[in-house]
């Protein structure tokens, strides 16, 4: 049987280095770095002080007053890219259009930021809680404002598969386009987790870096042999995804096609990553795209910076693509520059696939200075590489076991 064909036609993003696609994209190919010191809270006594913060943004310039206040600044940042991406696909919203379109988004949602509600109860009772928890900090208000704020009243839903769920969120919608549930899906990931609570927590875990607080700027080093955990970021990405016969009948610019995915669990460790669990990701997005290892021109690596992720991603995809394709093929990691943005980083990764495909540039994974030699791939040291990219596989693993891992094309 035939699938129904499904295109990229529109993107938005804001992040570390950028509050919007462009502007991100121009800064990863220059190798910018948007690691810096922890402002949206004082980490002063933390023993990690540094993180990829969205810079100059207001709420409010995407949403009225109220609406903002109502909202977490994960869904801020979803309607940010979200409006971002109906403007690059040239969709102007009318009320018939609204009520087709959909949205998926990956999120971890806010629980982090509730606050200490049961001593509220306890010293000030229970009519004094906050009665717009659920609304403002549940994980489905990702995709739900995004919806109310656009009007839209298509299949609406969220993803919670921890850092896999922006990429989960991406496939999510291009089956429901295959199976004919819809022929617009806005689709992406969302997060803002740099909280007390979330730095603590991961930092005790060990998961975070904390070696390079007083120099944040070299901190964020996927495969580097003096890595020694990740920068925690924040972000959105929102892709406009639509079947190929709806886009062609618009006239919509294509930007590039959506043509496999590929999904696995490790069931091992609730922590720890596994390499035969991503290697199945991967190959299962292979076998979903039809196409050989030798077709990809890169691989848009998960490359969080820990130690224990970057060998074990490395082992992955030589197990995935064979060693003799896996070392011809560039990988690198753009964790580098942004930090890992959690739930939201499979989605920005897919909005740089995207752009890596129309510009035919890879963007470098910096600070690589002393590469380890259990991660021996070729990595895309300090320096964005020109190279005809038609075929651009990327990863998302979950911190849990989840992986997920998306395969876009040059349109023809």
């Amino acid at each position: 049987m035939e699938r129904t064909r499904v295109v990229i036609t529109g993107i938005g993003a804001i992040t570390a280095i950028g509050n919007d696609a462009e502007t991100f994209w121009q800064a990863l190919v220059a190798g910018t770095n948007g690691i810096g010191p922890i402002t949206l809270f004082d980490a002063s006594k933390h023993s990690v002080r540094i993180a990829g913060e969205v810079k100059n943004f207001e709420p409010t310039d995407v949403m009225d007053y109220k609406t903002a206040r109502r909202s977490h600044r994960l869904s801020h940042l979803a309607v940010k890219a979200a409006r971002e991406s109906l403007n690059s696909a040239k969709i102007e919203l009318n009320d018939e259009l609204a009520r087709e379109i959909g949205c998926i988004m990956g999120t971890s949602g806010g629980v982090f930021d509730m606050g200490n509600q049961e001593l509220v109860i306890e010293t000030r009772g229970p009519n004094r809680v906050d009665p717009l928890i659920i609304p403002k900090l549940g994980p489905h208000m990702a995709s739900g404002r995004i919806g109310r704020e656009l009007g839209l009243r298509g299949p609406n839903s969220s993803i919670g598969s921890a850092c896999a769920s922006g990429t989960d969120a991406l496939g999510h919608a291009w089956a429901m386009l295959r199976n004919g549930d819809a022929e617009i899906m806005l689709a992406g990931g969302t997060d803002a987790m740099i909280h007390p609570v979330t730095v603590g927590t991961m930092a005790l875990m060990g998961a975070l870096g904390k070696d390079y607080n007083d120099t944040p700027e070299k901190a964020s080093r996927p495969f580097d042999l003096h890595r020694d955990g990740f920068v925690l970021g924040e972000g959105a990405a929102v892709l406009v995804l639509e079947t190929l016969e709806h886009a062609q009948s618009r006239g919509a610019t294509i930007m590039a096609e959506y043509i496999g995915h590929g999904w696995s669990f490790d069931a091992l460790d609730d922590a720890a990553p596994d390499a035969e669990g991503q290697s199945l990701s991967m190959a299962r997005a292979l076998k979903s795209a039809q196409i050989a290892p030798d077709e990809v021109s890169w691989i848009n690596a998960h490359g969080t910076g820990t130690p224990y992720n970057d060998r074990t991603e490395t082992k992955a995809i030589k197990m995935a693509f064979g060693e003799a394709a896996a070392y011809k093929i560039p990988a690198s990691s753009i964790k580098s520059m942004i930090g890992h943005s959690t739930a939201a980083a499979g989605a920005i990764e897919a909005v740089a696939s995207v752009l890596a495909i129309r510009d035919n540039k890879i963007p470098p994974t910096i600070n690589l200075d002393t590469p380890d030699p259990q991660c021996d791939l070729d990595y895309v040291p300090h320096v964005a590489r020109d190279a005809k990219v038609d075929t651009v596989l990327s990863n998302s693993y979950g911190m849990g076991g989840q992986n997920s891992t998306l395969v876009f094309r040059r349109f023809s």
